[in-house]
């Protein structure tokens, strides 16, 4: 939750004090919901009865479309909600202000001391009258290239808002406009880079480390996935198919990692590549509760894809323990922040050694000697593997 907004106790007189503050004494505030929060209570400080206000922008997260911020009075901090991409095939979207606004309105104007049927016909305008409020107007909040955002206000004044209340809202616009813009691309360039490189390296990339060859070493468990027979199954499923099959795929692998605390540093066709840190404690029995609940999740997507006629999907895994280089590398104008290094190669060469061996997880030695007391392995001997020199003493793990 955001740390609720530092309000300050001397009311803002004018319309100036208000427009200053959002000008120049905000630039310490991360978060657009507690400025848009201490900005409604600053206009009534300022004479302008707003009584609720929301803001809505178009975010487009993967998950999801966009953010609404709703403040209503006596209200410390704003309400967020997520807006999922399905909004604008529902009721509560279909006629609304906000489909209005983003079909093109400049204004959306609703006196709600009037005979309802008088006026527009949509759920939110009775959800006001019922809460005593008399007026209500929304905008387009205009973004760069014209990118259109919503925001709206109400009162509960008797006659609602005046002409010059109006003015003097519009009059902020401007502001709000561009503070929200900041905010909510620098919220964008964050999910961007987690969604994209993972948090931990989108944390380290936005804190500057964007130097090609700049990079750490990290101690770590290392996890290679890869689905098997995936060339057959793409030449002979139709390509939404084949899409839907793989983000099933991802999702059954990718929620029980994240979970657990790792990070998958990368998509590679139908494999990703994870990391569990060894900073991190019992990173290697983490790894492991994080596969039993991917393979649980494997056997229940299976179940789901063989009733609508899918082919299984199978897999394996490979996991090794081990230094890494961890950091930017790529040419001059493209990068790639991942792990390179001989421990790298082991969890590759392990998940290939899966199909020959006939098992879907296979452990190195160096990566069993951190969880064997504690979970049930199967040895399965001294194995060559390409790329180096002595053979490698591999378990199988069946959890």
């Amino acid at each position: 939750m955001n740390a609720p907004p530092n309000i300050d106790p001397v009311p803002a007189h004018s319309d100036s004090d208000v427009v200053h503050w959002l000008t120049n004494d905000t630039r310490d505030e991360r978060f657009i919901d507690n400025i848009f929060a201490e900005l409604c209570v600053r206009l009534q400080r300022a004479g302008i009865p707003v009584k609720r206000a929301t803001l809505h922008l178009l975010i487009y997260h993967p998950q999801w479309l966009g953010a609404r911020i709703i403040w209503a009075d006596g209200m410390r901090e704003a309400e967020l909600a997520r807006v999922d991409y399905d909004v604008r095939e529902r009721s509560e979207y279909i006629g609304s202000p906000a489909n209005e606004i983003l079909d093109g309105a400049a204004e959306v104007r609703e006196n709600l001391e009037r005979d309802p049927s008088l006026g527009r016909q949509h759920a939110v305008y009775d959800e006001m009258r019922a809460k005593g409020l008399t007026d209500y107007v929304a905008w387009p909040l205009y973004h760069t290239l014209g990118k259109r955002h919503i925001v709206t206000f109400a009162t509960d004044r008797p006659g609602g808002f005046d002409d010059a209340h109006i003015a003097r809202l519009l009059k902020l616009l401007p502001v709000l406009a561009l503070v929200s813009e900041i905010r909510m691309k620098n919220r964008l360039a964050r999910t961007l880079l987690e969604t994209y490189v993972g948090s931990h390296a989108g944390e380290l990339i936005l804190a500057g480390a964007t130097r090609r060859g700049s990079g750490t070493t990290v101690r770590a468990a290392i996890m290679i996935c890869d689905l098997r027979d995936f060339t057959r199954i793409s030449d002979n499923w139709p390509r939404d198919d084949v899409i839907d099959l793989l983000n099933g795929y991802f999702d059954a692998m990718s929620e029980p990692i994240a979970r657990h605390g790792g990070e998958i540093l990368k998509f590679i066709g139908d494999g990703l590549l994870a990391i569990f840190p060894l900073s991190q404690p019992q990173a290697c029995a983490n790894l492991l509760h994080a596969v039993t609940e991917a393979r649980q999740a494997m056997v229940a997507l299976n179940e789901k894809n063989g009733e609508t006629g899918r082919a299984p999907l199978n897999y394996g895994i490979g996991v090794h323990v081990g230094d890494v280089m961890y950091g930017n590398i790529g040419s001059r104008t493209r990068l790639d922040f991942t792990v390179i290094g001989p421990a790298v190669n082991m969890a590759s060469r392990l998940e290939t050694l899966t199909k020959q061996l006939g098992r879907t997880v296979l452990l190195s030695r160096a990566f069993a000697d951190f969880v064997e007391r504690d979970f049930d392995l199967e040895r399965v001997g001294e194995h060559p593997v390409r790329g180096f020199n002595d053979p490698i003493e591999l378990f199988a793990y069946h959890g």
